[in-house]
């Protein structure tokens, strides 16, 4: 019998929010330099899926790997773990 293999999960804060039921979400690593040994802090964006449209910019969430959605999104939106503390009111 084969198993499925477990779905990756990350943890970023939402850098953008203006596309429907869309999030731009940016995940940020620390990596020991291979000659310096000091560590360096990498990042990179992902495109994931938020249903609700519920996360706003500075929200701190966590994100699932799922099958493709669309061209370059195959994340979603697991949970917001913290709110922004920033209130933007347009």
């Amino acid at each position: 019998m084969s198993e499925k293999a477990a779905r990756k999960v990350r943890r970023g804060v939402v850098v953008s929010d203006k596309m429907d039921k869309t999030v731009v979400v940016k995940v940020e690593n620390l990596k020991l330099h291979s000659r310096y040994h000091k560590f360096v802090k990498q990042s990179k964006k992902f495109k994931a899926h938020d249903e609700a449209n519920e996360c706003r910019i500075g929200d701190t969430v966590e994100i699932s790997e799922t099958r493709p959605l669309s061209k370059d999104k195959c994340w979603m939106v697991k949970r917001i773990i913290e709110r922004s503390a920033e209130v933007i009111s347009e």
